[in-house]
């Protein structure tokens, strides 16, 4: 692909391609927005070459950035010159080496002193750069070996050959001395220099590892976090910049979880993440098993401890980070280079990001500060780019909201008690205090839900039932622990780790629920121990026992208690707690809500030279501005926002709000008019009108599956399920999400069918919007989609708990506008509107792509709700009051589009 050359704006932009004028307007404004420091809110449709608009212009930006900079460390750095703040010598603002060096000084300081301390900061600053360059070159000769010498490869090559050369002599040997052949010299002789030698060998490779420790603690340069929803949207992006002229210089590193980068096959069996997290964390720090020949085996070698995990070698994953860097790789290729190079593709990308440019990462990992902190993402002075971005605010509440039910709050106490009981003596005063405050926090709220922490949480029926909200500090009194240091206690258990203790505890000794029956004695056997020993007198012993010490466990509950106790330390007016009381103890439950996702995002505008946040639909933006950004300290003059319209032609797409259906019946699906029986056939009489003009897919989304449902048995009622089924062939949304893939392919393979043979019947797809599955992320591109039509607005549940608390909360803190509806009004508003922006998104997908996007309901025509769609669609909206002239334009329009196509 030819690289083209932009000029715009006096700035060079590097494409594969003549950009479409959006395309330059939306780098041009991206590149300022990352030269001020600011945050933008950025959309752009998809179709409109948003993510390679997104790297061409983040990436010469980062370019012209790292020019300036190197520019002016030369002349820190000539001969005669010094620095100069606010000057042409100085370094360019937010890069790594650089502090403010106009720290405002006492009053009344000597000048002398002022001087003094002024030079000091120059010579210091000097030093840093010079230590800066060093590394730097290091970095680069060390790639460029890596590069020349495939390196990786043959080290792991050789790896592979020492372990199996020395597996075979030791195979050999044994077999020769179990035949009789009087090798007792070779088993305490050769054998053990040969184990001599294989250990000489690896403390050979620890002591080159501590040489390099340096390497893993490398000054991280200034860079672009880039982060999505899902890993294929990551994929697809990564793709974008192989693509792109930025694909051979760029140093990118992509960032996944265990799930998607383990490569030990007996960790990725376990599937559940959290326990595949315990397992490599407990085999890193397990020992090897003894190689040797009991005592005659050398004590150094038994005292030694490694990792159990063969991928899990220092050098070998210094390797894989230098062949990382060298090339951009998505996740698919990163793994196969770890399997060929035997090291741990998870840990080696961490230890690439110091050196990164482009660092791809999925959102929780960015937005989780304890994810972040452990994954080594510095964000201080770097640029963040949050694409996909219109469900951000609940992505984050969704993050840091957590729920607890009874059992694991009566399970946790359990193994923690026991845990106390075993090992109590060995610990210390300060620890044994803390653990005793942790089992009476779990006691009191079993004993708020209503239960006894002594008893079988499922056994444990409750008199009342039903949800309570209280906020954080009155569910503290409630449960009469105001008076612990929760801070205290959450630091504790970060620190002790005694979740992941509790798991090797309960691996080795088990531990059961207590109940009324049980005695101290068989408290410390869990019924796994019982059904073991049971077995000692079978003939099927070994496999039954090996098959259940192999089976996953599940990961301690106290995990789950620790994010709960994290919640609770939230400012009190930013969350609430939900009591959630049902038939019995173990089916309740204890749920932090947070109201302000604000308060955990502030630390990422504070502490990042720049934020972008961009989408393909943002409308309404003004959940971001008031919710996110200007509750996070935000100042109004720091936030850019940015909307370009569509690459299509403005005759590709016909909107209609259509008021009324063919009967003269008023379209308004109100919750108490969408269930009348004449609303229904009237919906349906207009999606038969519909199919008889549209001559590719029609998908159609209703507010929710419960309402989908009902219309459907509805219409296979009255008959208007036949007559659609003439014209279209249907297909319903399942229920289950893992379903959904296999209705695509059979609704993708209709289509396909009915190009190919004449007389064949396109598809009609029934949707709910509500359910976040075919209405986000999927494609209705050309035939697939030639028509969305949204039934009524999906507004949400405004009965729920979650939602009126969330609405009094932003009724409390945000200012209301004189005119206005009120905030917590706004919000609904807004939720429902995003999720028909979503919906309709999906059928224009291209340039040459057309599709008629049809909205049955009148309220769609307010000026309010107009005002929340997509510009480009909403400039082209024509309403309808009847349905005569609508049917009219509809045919019209797939008449002229689709001239080849017949309905």
């Amino acid at each position: 692909m030819a690289e083209e050359s932009q000029e715009i704006g006096g700035i060079h932009f590097p494409f594969p391609f003549p950009p479409y004028p959006i395309q330059k307007d939306f780098m041009a404004e991206l590149y300022k927005v990352l030269e001020a420091g600011k945050i933008g809110i950025f959309e752009s449709p998809t179709g409109t070459g948003k993510s390679l608009s997104l790297i061409c212009g983040a990436l010469s930006w980062l370019r012209d950035f790292e020019q300036k900079r190197l520019q002016a460390e030369a002349r820190l750095l000539a001969p005669g010159s010094g620095p100069t703040c606010g000057g042409k010598n100085s370094l360019p603002p937010c890069s790594p080496c650089q502090e403010p060096c106009d720290t405002p000084r006492p009053a009344g300081e000597p000048d002398w002193v002022t001087e003094f301390v002024q030079k000091k900061e120059e010579r210091d600053l000097i030093e840093r750069l010079k230590e800066e360059q060093v590394k730097r070159r290091k970095r680069e000769e060390r790639l460029q070996q890596a590069c020349q010498g495939g390196r990786l490869r043959c080290a792991a090559k050789r790896t592979k050959q020492e372990e199996e050369e020395t597996e075979t002599l030791l195979r050999l040997s044994k077999e020769m001395l179990a035949e009789g052949t009087g090798l007792e010299q070779l088993e305490c002789g050769e054998e053990a220099l040969l184990l001599a030698e294989y250990e000489s060998d690896e403390e050979s490779r620890a002591s080159r590892v501590d040489e390099d420790e340096d390497d893993l603690e490398e000054e991280h340069v200034t860079k672009i976090y880039y982060c999505s929803r899902t890993h294929s949207q990551l994929a697809q992006f990564i793709h974008e910049v192989q693509k792109s002229p930025f694909g051979k210089e760029t140093r990118l590193v992509s960032l996944g979880s265990r799930q998607n980068l383990c490569v030990n096959e007996d960790v990725k069996s376990l599937g559940s993440v959290q326990l595949m997290n315990d397992r490599c964390v407990d085999m890193q720090r397990s020992k090897h098993e003894k190689t040797g020949a009991g005592e005659d085996m050398p004590k150094k070698r038994r005292r030694r401890i490694q990792t159990s995990c063969p991928f899990h070698n220092h050098e070998q994953m210094q390797l894989l980070r230098d062949e990382i860097l060298l090339e951009v790789k998505d996740m698919e290729q990163l793994v196969a280079l770890g399997k060929e190079a035997r090291a741990c593709p998870y840990y080696g990308s961490r230890f690439a990001i110091p050196a990164a440019q482009l660092v791809v990462l999925p959102y929780p990992m960015l937005l989780h500060a304890a994810t972040r902190q452990a994954a080594g993402i510095r964000l201080q002075g770097q640029v963040v780019i949050i694409d996909e971005a219109h469900n951000l605010i609940d992505t984050i509440t969704s993050i840091y909201s957590t729920e607890v039910n009874g059992s694991q709050l009566c399970q946790a106490y359990s193994q923690l008690l026991q845990y106390m009981e075993r090992y109590g003596k060995r610990l210390k005063a300060k620890n044994l205090m803390y653990i005793k405050q942790t089992l009476y926090l779990l006691e009191r709220f079993v004993a708020v839900l209503g239960g006894n922490v002594r008893q079988n949480p499922r056994t444990q029926s409750l008199l009342h039932t039903g949800s309570e909200l209280k906020s954080i500090n009155d569910f503290l009194f409630q449960s009469q622990v105001d008076n612990i240091n929760l801070f205290k206690v959450q630091r504790y258990l970060e620190k002790s780790m005694i979740s992941r203790k509790l798991f090797g505890f309960t691996e080795r000794f088990g531990v059961v629920l207590p109940s009324p029956s049980t005695s101290q004695e068989n408290c410390n056997l869990d019924g796994f121990q019982h059904f073991l020993k049971s077995l000692q007198s079978g003939p099927a012993d070994d496999s039954l026992e090996e098959g259940l010490a192999t089976a996953p466990r599940p990961a301690s509950p106290l995990m789950h208690i620790e994010a709960f106790l994290a919640a609770l330390t939230t400012a009190n007016q930013d969350g609430r707690v939900i009591l959630s009381r049902q038939g019995s103890v173990g089916e309740s439950s204890l749920k932090f809500l947070l109201l302000n996702p604000a308060v955990h995002f502030a630390q990422v505008v504070r502490e990042c030279r720049a934020v972008v946040i961009a989408g393909g639909t943002m409308q309404p933006v003004s959940d971001f501005r008031d919710q996110l950004l200007a509750c996070s300290g935000v100042e109004a003059e720091r936030v850019v926002e940015f909307s370009c319209g569509h690459v299509i032609p403005p005759d590709n797409i016909l909107p209609l709000i259509i008021c009324s259906g063919p009967s003269n019946q008023q379209l308004e699906f109100t919750y108490q008019r969408r269930d009348l029986p004449q609303m229904m056939e009237e919906t349906g009489r207009v999606l038969c009108n519909l199919c008889n003009v549209v001559p590719g897919g029609v998908v159609c989304f209703f507010p929710s599956y419960e309402y989908l449902r009902q219309i459907h048995a509805h219409w296979d009622k009255t008959g208007l399920l036949a007559r659609l089924s003439v014209k279209k062939k249907l297909f319903q949304e399942p229920k289950r999400a893992s379903q959904v893939e296999q209705v695509l392919m059979a609704y993708s393979k209709c289509i396909m069918v009915r190009g190919s043979e004449a007389g064949s019947r396109s598809p009609l797809c029934l949707a709910a919007r509500n359910r976040w599955k075919m209405s986000e992320g999927i494609n209705f591109s050309d035939d697939l989609g030639r028509c969305v039509v949204m039934v009524g607005m999906p507004y949400p549940n405004i009965k729920s708990p979650e939602l009126q608390e969330k609405m009094a909360y932003l009724d409390q803190t945000l200012p209301r506008t004189q005119g206005q509806a009120p905030p917590g009004k706004v919000l609904v508003e807004n939720l429902c509107m995003k999720a028909v922006n979503q919906s309709i998104g999906r059928a224009i997908r291209h340039q040459r792509d057309f599709a008629s996007i049809v909205f049955l309901d009148h309220r769609y025509a307010r000026p309010p709700v107009l005002a929340k769609l997509p510009a480009w669609i909403r400039d082209r909206v024509e309403v309808k009051a009847t349905f005569g002239p609508a049917f009219a334009a509809l045919r019209k329009f797939h008449r002229e589009k689709a001239q080849p196509c017949l309905p």
